[in-house]
């Protein structure tokens, strides 16, 4: 069965948006590499530090986690057409800590956007991180979530990314003897979207210039 897409999904109270697609296959994977979920009671180290798990897969990997980066990004060179990469974040919270997402069911309402998206069917904006959804890309029938709502679950504060790129660097100074150099070029790319956009993107705003 072919696949058109993988998605990747972390828990992150404020950095990550609530769903894109990255630009390309090698955006993709970096973005995989570098996703980080923050602490709860129920796992090890201090509640609300972000825990870097590149994949989901930090326990299963047995062997060095930059050959595994290596190997994702190799997948894709063989490739003609590579599946699309969509990150999502069900647990982004107001400055109340409140949850600004309801999840459960309505989750599928995201997922559904990442199948039209596949299949060509929803369109999608340019933003500093990747392809970001507007709020009209979006199923809504059933559920009363405001415009103003979404474009809050959907910003990107540079401040906060560009704490969350020092992380980044953490992560590959322990792994740099096997480092894939297209990373440092990723970076780079990141940085200058984020220095490009608003301080505070969002849906409708445009790029600084």
């Amino acid at each position: 069965m072919p696949i058109e897409a993988f998605i990747f999904g972390g828990q992150r109270s404020t950095a990550m948006p609530l769903g894109y697609q990255s630009f390309n296959w090698t955006y993709g994977v970096y973005a995989a590499a570098t996703m980080g979920s923050e602490t709860t009671a129920a796992a090890l180290g201090a509640t609300g530090e972000v825990r870097r798990d590149p994949f989901t897969m930090l326990p299963f990997v047995g062997y060095h986690m930059a050959d595994y980066f290596n190997h994702w990004l190799d997948f894709g060179r063989h490739l003609p057409n590579p599946p699309r990469v969509f990150l999502v974040n069900w647990f982004r919270r107001g400055d109340g800590g409140q949850f600004l997402w309801p999840g459960f069911g309505e989750n599928m309402r995201v997922l559904k956007g990442v199948v039209d998206r596949a299949h060509g069917r929803a369109a999608a904006i340019e933003g500093p991180l990747g392809w970001m959804p507007r709020y009209g890309d979006l199923d809504w029938r059933g559920l009363d979530f405001s415009e103003e709502q979404f474009n809050t679950l959907i910003s990107v504060n540079r401040g906060v990314w560009q704490r969350e790129l020092t992380e980044h660097d953490a992560l590959f100074t322990r792994l740099y003897d096997q480092l894939p150099k297209e990373f440092l070029f990723i970076r780079g790319l990141v940085v200058s979207g984020l220095w490009r956009a608003p301080e505070h993107w969002g849906p409708g705003r445009p790029r600084n210039g």
